[in-house]
């Protein structure tokens, strides 16, 4: 890849998610889609919770209860995205559970290989793409959220 194609990439997104630059029509609308990623993500990748394929290549995580979780987590995104600004605390929680995400996410990529998952489930293998990269930005949203409630706070 282009090397300025990534910094190009890299400045859209922090300019986009910089503290300063959010309204709350944004955040709000930040919260919708980090929901609406985590549940139709994982109910449209999982085929409705039959993609054994995804479910075993990592299933401490992705497993059945994983997926429900993720799907819970979802809804308590959308849950708050018009009461966020009054939930600093739970904008850090859920700013920690993609940071644990993220976390997982690097030790499973660093010890596994994509073109396997790919070639026993094409949903499995889109899903442990694009999951790590999800959860940093959308780790990356709640964490500008945060400390732009910090910062009114103070």
């Amino acid at each position: 890849m282009d090397i300025n194609c990534d910094y190009n990439l890299y400045k859209s997104i922090t300019l986009r998610f910089h503290p300063n630059n959010m309204n709350q029509t944004t955040i709000s609308k930040g919260f919708l889609f980090a929901g609406l990623a985590n549940i139709i993500g994982v109910l449209t990748l999982s085929k409705f919770f039959t993609n054994e394929v995804m479910m075993s290549t990592q299933p401490e995580v992705m497993g059945y209860f994983g997926l429900i979780s993720i799907i819970l987590w979802g809804m308590a995104y959308i849950a708050v995205r018009n009461k966020y600004a009054a939930l600093p605390g739970l904008v850090a929680v859920f700013l920690i559970e993609k940071i644990i995400y993220v976390t997982v996410y690097i030790n499973w990529f660093s010890s596994n290989s994509l073109s396997s998952v790919y070639e026993q489930d094409t949903m499995a293998g889109v899903f442990y793409t694009i999951y790590g990269a999800n959860d940093f930005i959308f780790g990356v949203f709640f964490a500008a959220v945060l400390i732009q409630l910090m910062r009114k706070k103070a």
